[in-house]
């Protein structure tokens, strides 16, 4: 008996040794129960069709997944049941991925939430009019094992799905911080296509004339839930975006107009930090500082062990302060904030004092304004944990004040955000990259690290580098045209301006 338990001991460990040591590209040769995620089963499309067969998928003849199409008002592609599922490998990988099933009317059949099974077996992987899809189904091959299922929404921008359909088509998405693009005439309805931009790109919006909505009176702003179709290569790749329903669209007002936005700065200059660093803004408007006096504020959170519970004015060596209360600037120049050393790229470095400078501090040596910050030698992280810039209207700045402008970048850490209660962190304001409304609960979300404001830039990506933030803004309305994309501007000590004002942030108008 005792030699029978030590064989069966042997092979349950030799078994265990085999499980564990399986790598990703082992997954189709173990698929005992026959099911095939839609991960896999699109790395295996080459853009030529695919006849489905357990050879070619191997061993596999099924899909399952959580359905997230929905005809109930009749906005939906006719004939397609869409859903997504995720690859089941024990493994990190992001898979959530989505297919649409050509099964005729009894597509129609099905609500968002339940849960099928799909034999795929003698079917036909194609695009059809863009829309990759299994083809060769009838209603017959789907069966309903449950209803009510979670669905997973991902929160998405359009240049995220340009730049990789494959995962995100046939998904259930939500584009954030949207507007018509044009700006629609008062009274239009949904009905037909229309374009709309959430400030990283633009997407057809298309809604069916029959569907219960159509009539419905489309508002200027807000998130889009619905599921994207991409069609076209290269350059000429469009995306054709379904609302389901009319809940599919949450109102969220946009951006108020900023008299100035930030437009890049420099964390790292030649020689060290010590009253060189700067931030570049751009004015959307004329601004007399004077009159209309602003505040500019940055965090870097380096050691940081508590939270901000002073938001912005949390001041020690977390946070710093520089008030602007004087000086002009005209709508399109840049103007610059920073140390007193005023020059692009350290001490030894081209001189930038012909530039418009509103506010300059002997950081190193000198407190923030109004109390808020210590001295410092490091007035913006260049490594570490999370940093950002912030500016204020006005002045006389509470922790309960929303900035006009505010980017964050670097790294993850620094206690710089807490749920509470009470909340507490950095406030923030609707911009190309933060907003107010969590597009999945649709609950108030006011400071970075809360809900999805948890985006960030990276540092340079080389020393002594000017980070270039190139984006176009709205100066009439407010709000992103084109999102801004952080490009790293090598300088050297002989660099001029020009070096970092070409190809920076923009107006539209």
């Amino acid at each position: 008996m005792k030699q029978t338990f030590k064989y069966f001991l042997v092979l349950a460990v030799i078994a265990s040794i085999y499980t564990s040591c399986k790598r990703d590209d082992d997954y189709f040769a173990a698929k005992i129960s026959g099911f095939i995620s839609n991960f896999d089963l699109k790395r295996l499309y080459k853009e030529t069709d695919l006849s489905l067969n357990a050879q070619a998928l191997g061993g596999a003849t099924m899909i399952r997944g959580i359905v997230i199409s929905d005809f109930r008002s009749g906005n939906s592609p006719t004939g397609l049941l869409v859903l997504q599922n995720s690859r089941i490998s024990g493994t990190a990988i992001d898979s959530l991925r989505g297919m649409s099933f050509n099964i005729g009317a009894g597509a129609s059949d099905f609500v968002p939430g339940d849960s099928v099974h799909i034999k795929i077996d003698g079917g036909v992987l194609k695009r059809v009019s863009g829309i990759l899809q299994i083809t060769g189904l009838s209603s017959s091959a789907v069966t309903k094992v449950a209803s009510g299922r979670q669905i997973k929404m991902q929160s998405v921008s359009t240049g995220a799905i340009l730049t990789n359909p494959d995962r995100f088509e046939s998904t259930l998405v939500t584009l954030t911080n949207v507007v018509f693009d044009p700006e629609l005439a008062v009274g239009t309805t949904y009905s037909g296509d229309k374009t709309v931009n959430d400030g990283f790109g633009v997407a057809t919006l298309h809604t069916e004339t029959g569907a219960s909505f159509a009539n419905t009176i489309a508002l200027p702003s807000g998130n889009f839930s619905g599921i994207p179709f991409v069609s076209g290569t290269g350059a000429a790749k469009k995306i054709q975006f379904w609302m389901r329903t009319l809940n599919d669209f949450f109102y969220v007002e946009m951006p108020k107009l900023s008299p100035a936005v930030i437009a890049g700065y420099m964390v790292d200059p030649n020689g060290g930090d010590g009253n060189y660093e700067y931030i570049q803004f751009l004015a959307s408007k004329d601004i007399d500082f004077a009159v209309n006096p602003m505040s500019v504020y940055t965090t870097n959170n380096a050691g940081a062990t508590t939270f901000p519970t002073l938001g912005w004015n949390t001041g020690a060596a977390r946070t710093y302060k520089i008030n602007l209360t004087s000086g002009t600037v005209k709508k399109g120049q840049f103007f610059y904030v920073g140390g007193t050393g005023k020059r692009i790229n350290g001490s030894a470095s081209t001189s930038t004092s012909t530039a418009i400078w509103i506010g300059s501090k002997d950081y190193s040596t000198t407190a923030g304004a109004d109390g808020v910050g210590t001295a410092t030698s490091n007035l913006l992280a260049n490594s570490g944990n999370v940093a950002g810039i912030a500016i204020f209207d006005g002045v006389n700045i509470t922790p309960s004040s929303v900035p006009l402008d505010v980017i964050f970048f670097g790294g993850a850490g620094g206690n710089f955000y807490s749920a509470g209660p009470p909340e507490v962190g950095y406030r923030i304001t609707i911009t190309d990259y933060y907003g107010t409304v969590n597009p999945a609960t649709r609950l108030r979300q006011d400071f970075y690290g809360a809900g999805t404001n948890t985006r960030r830039l990276g540092f340079p990506s080389a020393a002594t580098s000017f980070s270039k933030l190139g984006g176009v803004y709205n100066s009439l309305k407010g709000g992103w045209v084109t999102g801004r994309i952080l490009t790293t501007v090598p300088l050297t000590n002989t660099s001029v301006l020009t070096d970092i004002e070409s190809g920076a942030t923009s107006l539209s108008n």
